[in-house]
C-alpha cells in the first residue's frame, strides 16, 4: 500500500490531482461552448449540470488550499488548540481536504462523459494514495476524537488569526451583539419586528455604517487601502447576534457606497457617504424585478429623460429595508432599446421619507408616488424585503449615478457594489453558524438521553466535529478572500466563498436542529431561527444558481487555456 503523508501538507498532491482534472473539463466544455464572440451563453446553457457541478469542484477545492494554509500558519506560530494527537486546526483542515476530494471525485466519477473526462482521468484521481488519504482522515474514530476535543472548546472551533486591530473590532462587536442584539432577536423574529432604535443607534455610534467608507468621506475605511477584514468580522459578530435584527445592516451602505466609489461624481460621494456612514439616512438597494431574479441585465424598471431628470416606472421587489430607508439605490433602464441589455442601464439616487411599518406610500410634491409592502417571510425577519412601486417617481439629474457620463454604466457600478455584498454575505453565513454551533455544543453538553449526555456518543461528536470543521474552513475561506480583496484581487473567489459558506450554513443549522430534538423544531428555541435564516442566504446577493453558472463557471471557462 502507497505510504501517505498525513502531515499538514498530505492533501496538496491530491488537490493538484484534483485541479488538473478541472482544469482539463473546463478547457473540453471551452473548446464546445465556442461561438463568433468567445464563449457561448447559448452553448454553455447545454452544459448546466457539469458547469454547476465544476463551480462546486472548484468552490471547494479552493477552500481546501486556503484551509491547508491556514493551518499551516497556525502550526508555525504555535497558536493552536491542543487535543489529540496533532493541533486541532491541523486536524480539522485535514479532514476537510478528504471530504472535499471525495466530494470532486464522486462528481467527476459519476458522469465523467460529461466533462470530456474518459475513465482513466478520472481514476487517476484517486491513485498514488487518495484513498488512503480520505480512509484515515474520515475514518469515524478519528473523527470522534476530533468532536470531542471541539466540544471541549465550548463553542469555540479554532484560532481566527487575525491582527490586533481585527480583534479589537471582533470584541466589541460580540459584546455588543451578546448584551445588546441577542436580547431582542427572539423578539424581533416572532413578533416580525421593525429592526428597533435600542439597535440601531450604537451601530451607528461605534461607525458601523461607514466601515467600506474611506476617512475622508466621514467613514472609518482607511484611504489609503481596503481594509475588508474589519467589514467581515463586525458583520459576523452581528450575524452571530441575529442575522434579520443586526447582521444584514451593514450590507445596504456596503453596496452602496461601493457603488459611489466605483462610479459616482465627486459631488455625490462628498454629499452620500457621510451621510450613511452616519445612519442618515439608511438605505435600501433596489434591483430585483418580479420577474428577473438575478438576471440583471433584463431589468425592465423604466427610467425617461425629462426636464431637469428622470422619471421611474416600474416595480422592484425583495428590496430589503426599503420602508426604514432615506435612500434607494435604484438600477433602471435609462435606454428603451432592450437590445443594448445591460449597457442600457444607469443607477439612481431616489430619495424618500422614512417609514416604520411594513407599508408604505411616500408622494412627491409633483405627483410622483413611491409605494412599497413589506413580503412575508418565514426567516430574516427586522429589516423586513419589500415590493416597491414607481408611479411616475421624479429623480433629478444629480441623483443619476454618475452624472451624464454614468447614463448606461449602472450594471457595472452595481457589480462593484455586490463584489462587497457577497463578500460579506459569506460573513454572515459564518455569524448563523457560530450561533448555532455554540447552541449545539451546549445543548450536547447538557441533554442527556440512556443515560448520559448526547454528546458522549460516537454520532453526536462526529457531528459536531464536522460542523467545527466546516465553520473553520467557511471563516478562514472568507477570510482569505477578504485579504484578496484588500489587495484588488478575489472578484471570482468572492462569489466562490458565498457559493461555499451559504450552503455550508444551511446544513449546519440544521444539524444544529437536529442535535436539539423535538425543542429544535419549537419556536422558542434560538436553533429554528437560525435553520430559518440560514435558509435565505443561498438566495439572496446571487443566487446559488446563478453565482455557480454565469459567474464561477463562466470565469473559469473563459479564464482556461
Amino acid at each position: 500500500m502507497t505510504e501517505v503523508n498525513c502531515g499538514i501538507q498530505g492533501g496538496l498532491p491530491y488537490l493538484d490531482a484534483a485541479d488538473a482534472a478541472i482544469r482539463k473539463a473546463l478547457g473540453w466544455m471551452k473548446q464546445r461552448c465556442m461561438g463568433s464572440k468567445g464563449v457561448s451563453n447559448e452553448k454553455l446553457d447545454e452544459h448546466q449540470m457539469a458547469s454547476f457541478d465544476l463551480a462546486w469542484c472548484a468552490a471547494e477545492a479552493t477552500a481546501a488550499r486556503f484551509a491547508v494554509d491556514y493551518a499551516a500558519r497556525v502550526v508555525a506560530a504555535g497558536a493552536g488548540q491542543q487535543g489529540e494527537g496533532a493541533c486541532l486546526e491541523e486536524r480539522m483542515a485535514l479532514a476537510f481536504c478528504a471530504e472535499a476530494l471525495q466530494n470532486i471525485h464522486n462528481r467527476l466519477w459519476a458522469r465523467p462523459q460529461s466533462f470530456g473526462l474518459s475513465e482513466a482521468d478520472v481514476a487517476a484521481l484517486a491513485s498514488s494514495g487518495l484513498s488512503r488519504f480520505c480512509q484515515l482522515q474520515l475514518d469515524a474514530a478519528h473523527l470522534e476524537a476530533l468532536g470531542r476535543d471541539v466540544m471541549a472548546l465550548n463553542g469555540a472551533s479554532g484560532a481566527y488569526m487575525l491582527s490586533d486591530d481585527a480583534t479589537m473590532m471582533q470584541d466589541s462587536f460580540r459584546k455588543l451583539a451578546t448584551n445588546v442584539v441577542m436580547p431582542l432577536a427572539e423578539e424581533i423574529h416572532r413578533h416580525d419586528r421593525i429592526i428597533p432604535q435600542e439597535i440601531l443607534e450604537p451601530l451607528t455610534e461605534m461607525g458601523c455604517f461607514g466601515l467600506s467608507i474611506p476617512e475622508r468621506y466621514g467613514g472609518i475605511q482607511s484611504d489609503d487601502h481596503e481594509d475588508n477584514m474589519g467589514m467581515i468580522v463586525v458583520t459576523e459578530e452581528l450575524s452571530r447576534g441575529s442575522l434579520g435584527g443586526a447582521g444584514s445592516l451593514i450590507t445596504r451602505p456596503e453596496i452602496l457606497s461601493r457603488s459611489l466609489l466605483k462610479g459616482g461624481t465627486e459631488a455625490q460621494r462628498e454629499k452620500w457617504l457621510p451621510r450613511v456612514a452616519m445612519g442618515d439616512p439608511l438605505c435600501a438597494i433596489a434591483v430585483t424585478e418580479p420577474d428577473t431574479g438575478s438576471d440583471v441585465a433584463a431589468m425592465r424598471l423604466k427610467a425617461s429623460k425629462c426636464e431637469g431628470g428622470w422619471i421611474l416606472d416600474g416595480v422592484k421587489t425583495w428590496c430589503t429595508m426599503a420602508g426604514k430607508a432615506g435612500v434607494l439605490l435604484v438600477l433602471a433602464r435609462s435606454n428603451p432599446d432592450r437590445s443594448l441589455g445591460h449597457k442600457g442601464l444607469s443607477m439612481f439616487l431616489v430619495e424618500k421619507d422614512s417609514y416604520e411599518g411594513h407599508d408604505f406610500e411616500y408622494r412627491q410634491p409633483g405627483g410622483g408616488v413611491l409605494s412599497g409592502r413589506a413580503i412575508a417571510t418565514i426567516g430574516y425577519r427586522g429589516m423586513h424585503s419589500y415590493e416597491v412601486f414607481f408611479d411616475h417617481v421624479f429623480v433629478p439629474d444629480e441623483n443619476l449615478v454618475g452624472g451624464p457620463e454614468g447614463e448606461g454604466k449602472g450594471f457595472y457600478f452595481t457589480m462593484a457594489g455586490f463584489a462587497g455584498g457577497r463578500i460579506q454575505t459569506a460573513a454572515r453565513a459564518i455569524g448563523v453558524m457560530q450561533a448555532a454551533f455554540e447552541k449545539a455544543v451546549s445543548y450536547a453538553q447538557e441533554r442527556k438521553a440512556f443515560g448520559k449526555p448526547i454528546g458522549d456518543f460516537q454520532l453526536t461528536r462526529v457531528k459536531l466535529a464536522r460542523m467545527a470543521t466546516l465553520l473553520t474552513v467557511s471563516r478562514q475561506f472568507t477570510y482569505a478572500v477578504g485579504r484578496l480583496m484588500d489587495q484588488g484581487q478575489g472578484q471570482m473567489e468572492a462569489s466562490m466563498v458565498k457559493l461555499f459558506t451559504c450552503r455550508t450554513a444551511e446544513w449546519l443549522t440544521r444539524e444544529a436542529m437536529q442535535i436539539h430534538g423535538g425543542m429544535g423544531y419549537a419556536e422558542e428555541t434560538a436553533v429554528s431561527r437560525y435553520f430559518l435564516d440560514a435558509r435565505v442566504l443561498s438566495i439572496f446577493e446571487g443566487a446559488e444558481e446563478t453565482l455557480a453558472l454565469k459567474v464561477i463557471a463562466r470565469s473559469l471557462i473563459d479564464a482556461v487555456q
